[in-house]
């Protein structure tokens, strides 16, 4: 089967292709260069091997088919510059990073019983005593980083990472340990009566 029936357009192909190289020569200067290396194994996550590749002169992006145009400048805070002219996109996992210790909650769509919310988490946690404990629905998952919940009635804790999804039932009494620094969590939560 060729790359065209398989969907993996010509365009992605080179780019994949083109970041298969870039890793490789990167790999190959951390076996050349023991300061370089230590430098590597010093990153706490992914978006900083991405940019410390990038001050080396290696575009290894962060997903396989990336277009480098949608990757963070480091000149512009980390902004990501996107081709969309009819504004078309939203772009849910970009978005400015919330002060260190806050979290930024935008409504992404809502009816008359139930709201979509992109909670945008930055070493967040629940005040000292504060327990949540509303009246409605909540499901909630990882888009991004981790997080520590502690549920009550009877305490116990949750570690989440990406992808973990959690059912929290009315009067679900809980709390937020803790959340990733830069480049933060990222969290989908679905409310409804």
């Amino acid at each position: 089967m060729g790359y065209q029936e398989s969907g993996v357009a010509e365009a992605d192909l080179q780019r994949f292709l083109h970041k298969v190289e870039q890793l490789n020569a990167l790999v190959a200067s951390l076996d050349n260069d023991p300061a370089r290396r230590e430098a590597f194994a010093a990153c706490s996550d992914h978006n900083q091997v991405v940019q410390l590749a990038r001050t080396w002169g290696f575009e290894i992006g962060r997903r396989w088919g990336e277009d480098p145009a949608d990757s963070p400048d480091p000149t512009d805070g980390g902004a990501v510059v996107r081709s969309d002219p009819e504004g078309l996109l939203d772009p849910l996992l970009r978005g400015a990073l919330p002060p260190t210790g806050e979290e930024q909650v935008r409504v992404l769509q809502q009816g008359c019983d139930w709201r979509l919310e992109l909670i945008h988490s930055c070493e967040a946690c629940s005040p000292p005593g504060f327990w949540y404990d509303q009246e409605e629905h909540e499901w909630v998952t990882l888009l991004r980083g981790s997080a520590r919940l502690q549920l009550a009635d009877p305490l116990r804790s949750l570690d989440l990472s990406v992808g973990d999804g959690l059912y929290l039932p009315p009067h679900q009494r809980h709390r937020l340990d803790r959340t990733d620094p830069d480049p933060g969590s990222i969290w989908l939560a679905l409310y409804w009566r």
